[in-house]
C-alpha cells in the first residue's frame, strides 16, 4: 500500500486502510473502491491523505485472441455473412481466408503452450459466437495434434456453422430451447439444415465443412438434432463441445450461464453426449473462474480472481477482501489456491 494525497486520486483506487472520523467511527472501510463522490466527501472533511492499495495485475487475463483481433474478425465475418443470400455466393470464400488468419493468430499468440485461458462471459451475436467457437476449436484440434488441413476445415466450419440461424423468424437469444414453444423449438432445430442447404452447392467448401454445419448439434448419445446419425466424426465432436460451451456463456439457444456452469455441464455429459478425450483436452485450457470473478471460498472469505494457475484451471490466485480492522497490505491478502489445498471456491458471487 502507499500513502496518496487526496488531489492525486481520480476514482477507481482501492482503499487500503479504514478512514475514521474524529469519533473513531469507520467512515469508509478498507477494500472499498473509491468513487469520485467519495473522494469529494473525504476532501470536504479536511482529510488530505489516505492509504490506497498499489496496483496489482488484476487484469492479468490470458485471452485466446486479442480483443482487437477478435473485433476485426467479427467485423469481417459479419460483413461477409450478412451479404450472403440463400443461394450460391462466392464472397463466402473469404471466410476460408479468415479461418486461416484465426489459426495463425492462435498459433502466433499462444504457441500451444500450457496456458489457462480466460473466456469472456458475455452477450454476443452469431458472428462473435462463430469467431469464438473457431478459436476454441482451433486450439483444441491443435492440442489433439490433428493435421493442419483438417484444422483449417474445422476452423472454416466453425465460422459457417450457425449461418442457418440467419434464416430463423424466432428469437433464440438468452432462451433455452426447452423453454420455447413447440413450434419455436422445432424451427430452432432446423437451423443446421437451413445452413447446410444454403452451402451444399458451394464447391470451395470441403465435405467436412458441410458436415460440421449440418451435424454440430448432434450428440454421441444420439440425443441431438436434426438427424441423429449413428456416429459423429471426432472433428465434428470438437466443434460440438466448443459450440455448446460458448452458446451457454453467450446465450444462444440457452439461458446465459457463468463459465463454471458451462464447465460443469461438459463434465456432467463427458462420455455421454461428448467424447471424453475432447472434453478433457478442452477443459485443460479453459479457466473455470475468469479473471475478475467475485468468489466465496469454503472458509467463508470473499475475494476476486487475479490470475490463473498454470495447469490448474479451477484453482486460481485470489485477492481476499479486507476485513474490518485488517491493516495488512493487498499483497498479504493474496492467496494461490494451488498452495492452499484445503481452500477452494464454493461459489461465484453475482
Amino acid at each position: 500500500m502507499k500513502l496518496c494525497k487526496i488531489q492525486e486520486l481520480t476514482g477507481g483506487e482501492i482503499l487500503a486502510k479504514d478512514i475514521l472520523t474524529s469519533e473513531l467511527k469507520v467512515l469508509l472501510s478498507a477494500g472499498i473502491v473509491l468513487r469520485p463522490e467519495y473522494i469529494a466527501k473525504i476532501n470536504s472533511l479536511g482529510i488530505t491523505e489516505v492509504y490506497i492499495e498499489e496496483k496489482l495485475e488484476e487484469k492479468n487475463e490470458v485471452l485466446l485472441l486479442k480483443t482487437s483481433l477478435e473485433n476485426e474478425f467479427h467485423d469481417k465475418v459479419k460483413h461477409i455473412m450478412e451479404r450472403h443470400l440463400y443461394s450460391k455466393n462466392k464472397e463466402l470464400m473469404k471466410l476460408s481466408e479468415t479461418a486461416d488468419h484465426i489459426i495463425m493468430s492462435v498459433l502466433e499468440e499462444n504457441r500451444i503452450v500450457e496456458k489457462i485461458y480466460d473466456i469472456k462471459e458475455r452477450s454476443s451475436d452469431i458472428y462473435e459466437h462463430s469467431v469464438n467457437v473457431c478459436s476454441l476449436a482451433t486450439l483444441t484440434a491443435l492440442r489433439m495434434k490433428i493435421d493442419k488441413s483438417t484444422v483449417h476445415d474445422i476452423a472454416a466450419g466453425c465460422l459457417l456453422h450457425d449461418i442457418g440461424l440467419r434464416y430463423l423468424p424466432i428469437n433464440y437469444v438468452n432462451r433455452n430451447v426447452h423453454e420455447m414453444t413447440e413450434t419455436e423449438a422445432a424451427e430452432y432445430r432446423k437451423h443446421p439444415v437451413y445452413g447446410y442447404v444454403a452451402l451444399k452447392d458451394e464447391d470451395w467448401i470441403s465435405g467436412l465443412v458441410k458436415q460440421i454445419v449440418l451435424y454440430h448439434h448432434e450428440r454421441k448419445d444420439r440425443n441431438g438434432f436434426p438427424i441423429r446419425p449413428a456416429e459423429v466424426r471426432k472433428e465434428i465432436g470438437i466443434v460440438s463441445v466448443c459450440d455448446v460451451f460458448d452458446e451457454m456463456i453467450c446465450g444462444i439457444g440457452y439461458r446465459r450461464e457463468k463459465v463454471y456452469q458451462a464447465v460443469e455441464y461438459l463434465k456432467a455429459y463427458r462420455g455421454v453426449s461428448f467424447d471424453s478425450d475432447i472434453v478433457d483436452i478442452f477443459l485443460e485450457f479453459v479457466a473455470v473462474y475468469p479473471v475478475g470473478s467475485k468468489v466465496l471460498l469454503n472458509n467463508g472469505k470473499r475475494g476476486t480472481v487475479l490470475k490463473q494457475s498454470k495447469g490448474f484451471p479451477d484453482r486460481p490466485v485470489i485477492r481476499l477482501e479486507a476485513s474490518q480492522g485488517d491493516n495488512g497490505s493487498a499483497e498479504d491478502r493474496i492467496i494461490d489456491l494451488t498452495q492452499k489445498t484445503s481452500i477452494f471456491v464454493e461459489k461465484v458471487l453475482e
